[in-house]
């Protein structure tokens, strides 16, 4: 039967690559994300499979079936990924839409490790968050119950505070 010693990465969205490492993988191989199965796996050599993540949530368990029968399952976990955020520069109370995918009504979002004030899951694939107080860079993360997505950086506009003097001539130094 063939065996799965690894699978990389080990969590990630929907339609991430996937690479299966292990023993007797065999050209009639089947890839399976716990009952769902995989389409058109590549059988790059009898230890190595490379696979599109199918549909699917939570933490599921990735067999290989063929002919000489099915692995071990080697955990895979859903979770959110982030593709981008608009914009990645700004001042605090800058509303930041976040668009990637597996985003869910419970998800939360984070401005390096302070909660956003607000923010409205739009879609699976949207969610519009309020940047918190914060200064320089932060890592924008979204979680929810099928895991914490990658980081994508948001910089923080300098804010000023105030200015001295208030009025003056045209060329004096403020």
């Amino acid at each position: 039967a063939p065996v799965i010693t690894s699978i990389s990465p080990t969590s990630g969205a929907v339609g991430a690559q996937v690479t299966i490492t292990g023993t007797n993988f065999t050209m009639d191989s089947t890839v399976k994300f716990g009952t769902t199965t995989a389409s058109a796996p590549v059988v790059v050599s009898s230890t190595t499979i490379r696979v599109a993540v199918p549909a699917g949530t939570g933490i599921k368990a990735v067999t290989v079936t063929n002919s000489k029968g099915t692995s071990n399952g080697a955990n895979f976990t859903y979770g959110p990924v982030i593709s981008s955020i608009s914009p990645s520069f700004g001042p605090v109370g800058a509303q930041v839409t976040i668009t990637g995918t597996d985003f869910t009504m419970d998800s939360t979002v984070k401005f390096g490790t302070t909660n956003a004030p607000t923010f409205t899951v739009n879609s699976s694939t949207s969610i519009t968050a309020t940047a918190p107080a914060g200064i320089g860079i932060k890592g924008i993360t979204v979680t929810n119950s099928n895991g914490t997505s990658n980081s994508s950086n948001f910089t923080y506009a300098p804010v000023i505070t105030s200015i001295s003097p208030t009025s003056g001539a045209v060329g004096a130094q403020v």
